[in-house]
């Protein structure tokens, strides 16, 4: 027996009914106004790093590399591929026979609103009151939300261990936490780095930029993107040269709880609908199965 028009709208009828009766035991959705990632506190700690001061030595990179304990590829450049801090030469010369290098240190920008906080559905990343975004490997699940939700690119996974985690600066919370200074700040001999209230960085930052007559583009990234970040960059070569997103200042974060948040009622939802449209699947099948009713057999002509 063919599925007919009445039997898809019947179909269709009970998907629409699974999907409000998941909707109706699924948690409930964000109240208006409520927030489910924490915001920085108005005093929050962060990083200034001023790339007019950088000399690519990369003793932050190796500070970093050894404050984690982890081993050291020269080689390798990628951000967070070889540790959570590392120093990328960058080209922005379009002479390709002048070339203009500079170098540039990325690690996690430890966002004001961060979005990895939000996408994760366990809680491995965390907000700290302090500004670092830190990450308890023991919750990880390796399900790579963080990865996708990241308007920076930093979450990445290390592919050459058996069970995959990610690595990301943290801005050194444990060292903070004691009173030092994070091990990158601690080591650049160059003082391109500085380490403080967030608020006293900006000013730092804007008193450079006016004192440089010309030196500094007027412009700090993090200061505004996304919502704001804890790592400060001053630069004399606008960011887009240096490979920097440009982002708008609205935070993403809240629209990904939202949508993770929303994520068992859908899930709930389609489990109920699917398991509808198998049942009437099958009841079609047992029919058509059936020996089909024959009048002229019944009554024997």
């Amino acid at each position: 027996m063919a599925l007919t028009r009445r039997g898809f709208l019947k179909a269709c009828g009970a998907s629409v009914a699974a999907l409000g009766v998941g909707a109706k035991f699924a948690p409930p959705a964000l109240e208006p106004g409520t927030r489910s990632v924490p915001k920085s506190p108005q005093k929050t700690n962060g990083v200034l790093i001023d790339t007019t001061k950088c000399v690519g030595c990369k003793q932050c990179q190796i500070a970093c590399q050894k404050s984690k304990n982890l081993p050291a590829d020269p080689k390798q450049v990628t951000l967070c591929a070889v540790s959570p801090s590392v120093v990328e030469l960058r080209n922005i010369s379009a002479d390709p026979a002048k070339p203009e290098i500079k170098p540039i240190k990325r690690q996690c920008m430890n966002c004001v609103e961060p979005s990895c906080v939000s996408a994760c559905t366990v809680g491995a990343l965390q907000k700290t009151p302090e500004g670092p975004v830190i990450y308890d490997s023991n919750r990880c699940i390796g399900c790579r939300y963080c990865m996708y939700a990241c308007p920076f690119g930093v979450p990445t996974f290390e592919w050459e261990k058996q069970f995959s985690l990610i690595s990301k600066c943290d801005q050194c919370a444990e060292r903070t936490q004691a009173g030092k200074l994070p091990a990158c700040v601690e080591a650049c001999p160059a003082k391109a780095l500085t380490y403080g209230d967030r608020k006293e960085l900006l000013t730092i930052a804007n008193q450079r930029i006016y004192d440089g007559k010309g030196k500094y583009v007027e412009h700090i990234y993090g200061e505004n993107e996304i919502g704001g970040t804890t790592m400060l960059y001053l630069a004399s070569v606008p960011f887009e040269k240096l490979g920097f997103p440009t982002l708008p200042n609205e935070a993403p974060a809240e629209i990904n709880a939202t949508i993770m948040h929303s994520t068992p009622t859908v899930a709930l939802g389609m489990a109920m609908a699917l398991s509808g449209m198998y049942w009437l699947i099958r009841r079609r099948d047992e029919l058509e199965a059936q020996p089909a009713y024959n009048h002229n057999e019944e009554g024997g002509h």
